[in-house]
């Protein structure tokens, strides 16, 4: 009930979105794709000019706007760059960019871009989107960029903003045979061929109404199936229309910060350092306690404390020694214990958080927890009214994998196209063409008006207009006189050269960026100067609509790798230079401890935090002959090398050149080391000379500063032997002078001990 639920809810989506507005939208941007591929001519006009004699062609002047617009937003692959949040993902979020050209060159990204901008020049709007490849790399999966047709998507209409990031729904609508569905999603085979759609299938990629006669047939109907969905006995297969939505989802999460306590080996070597400091603490309170165990003693031996007292006083001291010990040693094991503990947090689901809560070992070290809201997409694909799956992509991806390029944004997801404007004009050089060529026509080949029966009319329609003709009139008629057609206006020479220039200026692209020579400047500069100044609009157009729409699409590239690429994974980065080598990209390299578990990453790009931003122009054509100058320039000046010019010139074989010159330059390089090491040698040698004749000036200065110093150490021998003289005497003299105070204290406390006595005998016999 709850699928038949979404099928019928999606199914509502669908109308709303597919609304007149939508419709007209439509109707009008499929005229101008109509117009821009020579598609200008409904049947009933034709059928109309024919009926009028009137030529039927049409001059086509949009498609070469279409076609340089086209160029200058392609003439380049795009360039990503990723910029790392923290300074540990900057190394990680330098191989983006190679990743991302991996992405592109495995997906034709040339194509596909080139198909999306066309469509939004043309279609107004254009599509790319990113995917995953399930079933690629033996089904570890891998990221490709798609291009669905504009007109099969829908978008909330209720969305502003140019990317659709505000929009709460976009949803591709396809019309599909049975078998094809069933093709795409083998799973799902029972669902599919049980599904219904009770809509209308037919549908038309051209601007013409269903049920005209003169539509054009682009259609999945009984005429134009031919073998597409037609079954082995030759039925008809029913078609089904398949539904692909995405919505954006509200999730609450939980970002947690937690306690991680030490390992099993840490806890084990805190608790020897504990029992190290324990012993160290017993040993000074069995200090403290015999000092105080000494001074009651003499207390009990002095009357003052009676044993019993002491008996009590010592158990008590024990005992508190005991609890001072225990406190201590769990003080000192939780402090160790938060010192090794490590502080991380983690982004998880609140239904996650509080499953986890329930753990008791969880609970206890969780620090703090912090409630938001994250931006999830989910997907749901339906077969008719059948639900195939529905699922939330990984958490990594918060955008829509679509992505808009608009041409003339309007604020609304009904973007103008660069074509719609130039129909007018195109219709108005259509008709001018057209009546100037079939009045040229009449005026050479003239019309006859005669009376009936004065001539043979046949004979006439078939000779009139043959060199030399001899034509027959009937005796007694008039003779046909020749109706000359009307002179045409000069207008008609002026609307084609004026509709021609409003074109160009509608659309921004002018003759003189499309090659015509006439209307180049005739110097070099000059022709920059308005290459430059020419194609401003065309770089507000990429600055305003296509660059944010290649950012939009690298950050969802960058999402969709991050979810895919978690696993060790090396690519082959395949560079656009013919200098360049082709070289090998590894992301996730696991790490190993001694015993050989893994214990982390290195370049871990799953994990990796980064901004994307696309490098500005890198799409727009480069004036080569400009850009070779200015690199000349740089070569004078010695800022490039000749390689870098060699890498951007179409000289043939350059490659080789390449290795040539490399080559040259290590020769080069080495034969300067090897003049460099000759003139080292010259300069030993000279230098060894200069020692050589130098020697003998030192020699004879040596002999004369030996001479000095012998003198110096004769002085300072005599010298130092009259101090040492004069310094025994000194000594001798102290310790003669010393004895003697001695002697002379020794004979002074005789004395008066002396006294002393006589005193104390005098005091007894008293």
């Amino acid at each position: 009930m709850a699928k038949k639920k979404k099928a019928d809810i999606v199914r509502q989506l669908f109308h709303y979105s597919n609304n007149f507005i939508r419709e007209q939208w439509q109707n009008v941007n499929q005229e101008g794709y109509d117009f821009a591929h020579d598609d200008q001519l409904k049947e009933t006009e034709v059928a109309s000019l024919r009926e009028q004699g009137m030529p039927t062609f049409t001059i086509n002047r949009i498609l070469p706007v279409v076609e340089m617009l086209n160029y200058y937003a392609t003439a380049n692959n795009p360039r990503w760059q990723a910029i790392g949040v923290e300074g540990s993902d900057s190394d990680v979020a330098a191989v983006f960019s190679d990743i991302a050209d991996y992405i592109w060159g495995r997906s034709d990204g040339d194509t596909l871009y080139s198909n999306a901008v066309n469509d939004s020049i043309t279609k107004s709007l254009g599509y790319m989107m990113v995917e995953i490849d399930k079933d690629a790399d033996n089904g570890m999966g891998e990221v490709k960029i798609s291009q669905p047709e504009p007109f099969d998507i829908y978008v909330d209409q209720k969305s502003r903003d140019i990317m659709f990031r505000d929009a709460s729904y976009i949803m591709i609508r396809k019309v599909l045979p049975k078998s094809h569905l069933v093709k795409l999603f083998p799973d799902q085979k029972r669902k599919i061929d049980k599904a219904n759609s009770d809509e209308q299938t037919n549908f038309s990629y051209t601007r013409r109404p269903m049920g005209t006669g003169d539509q054009r047939t682009f259609l999945y109907d009984d005429d134009s199936m031919d073998d597409i969905g037609i079954t082995a006995e030759g039925e008809q297969e029913p078609l089904i229309e398949f539904f692909e939505v995405y919505e954006k989802l509200k999730i609450a999460y939980m970002n947690v910060f937690y306690r991680i306590p030490p390992s099993p080996e840490e806890l084990q070597a805190i608790k020897q350092q504990v029992q190290v400091r324990m012993k160290e603490m017993s040993a000074e309170m069995e200090v403290e306690l015999m000092e105080q165990q000494q001074q009651m003693e003499q207390a009990v031996a002095e009357g003052k404390m009676i044993p019993e007292r002491y008996e009590l006083e010592m158990q008590k001291a024990q005992q508190m020694m005991q609890q001072q010990l225990q406190v201590a040693e769990q003080e000192y094991m939780s402090e160790l214990q938060a010192a090794q503990s490590r502080i991380e947090n983690k982004v998880i689901s609140e239904k996650e958080y509080k499953v986890l809560l329930k753990d008791k070992t969880f609970a206890v070290n969780v620090v703090d927890a912090v409630k938001f809201h994250g931006t999830r997409i989910k997907q749901c694909c339906l077969a008719g009214d059948q639900l195939l799956y529905e699922r939330i992509l990984p958490e990594n991806v918060s955008e829509y994998p679509i992505v808009p390029f608009h041409y003339k944004w309007t604020g609304t997801p009904y973007p103008i196209s660069a074509v719609s404007p130039l129909i007018g004009k195109q219709k108005e050089i259509n008709k001018s063409h057209q009546i100037m060529v079939h009045n040229a026509s009449l005026g050479s080949s003239l019309r006859w008006m005669y009376e009936e029966g004065s001539i043979d009319a046949e004979m006439w329609e078939k000779y009139s207009s043959a060199p030399g003709a001899l034509l027959p009139v009937r005796p007694g008629t008039e003779r046909p006189t020749p109706v000359m057609p009307a002179p045409l206006s000069n207008a008609f020479f002026s609307i084609v050269q004026e509709g021609k220039g409003d074109m160009e200026y509608l659309a921004g692209i002018y003759s003189s960026m499309q090659g015509d020579t006439q209307q180049q400047h005739e110097t070099f500069r000059g022709m920059l100067a308005l290459d430059e100044y020419g194609t401003r609009r065309v770089k507000q157009w990429m600055k305003n609509s296509i660059e944010p729409a290649l950012k939009q699409l690298g950050t969802v590239v960058m999402q969709y790798s991050q979810a895919i690429y978690s696993a060790n994974k090396r690519f082959r980065i395949v560079q656009p230079s013919a200098i360049q080598e082709d070289r090998e990209l590894e992301i996730n390299i696991p790490i190993f401890n001694d015993m050989g578990e893994a214990i982390g990453k290195s370049m871990d790009y799953s994990a990796a935090k980064f901004d994307v931003r696309v490098v500005s122009g890198s799409t727009l054509p480069i004036n080569r002959w400009a850009y070779l100058s200015e690199l000349k320039e740089l070569l004078q000046l010695g800022v490039v090398d000749d390689l870098a010019v060699l890498a951007e010139t179409d000289i043939k074989k350059k490659d080789l050149i390449a290795k040539r010159k490399s080559l040259y330059s290590q020769l080069q390089g080495q034969l300067g080391q090897l003049q460099e090491a000759i003139k080292d040698k010259d300069g030993t040698i000279e230098t060894l000379e200069r020692q050589l004749v130098q020697a003998g000036i030192k020699g004879k200065v040596m002999q004369a500063e030996m001479e000095i110093t012998k003198q110096k150490e004769q002085v300072k021998g005599d010298t130092q032997d009259s101090y040492r003289q004069t310094e025994a005497e000194q000594k001798l003299l102290q310790n003669v002078m010393g004895n003697e105070a001695e002697m002379k204290k020794k004979e002074m406390a005789m004395e008066i001990e002396k006294a002393r006595n006589q005193l104390q005998d005098n005091k007894n016999n008293s």
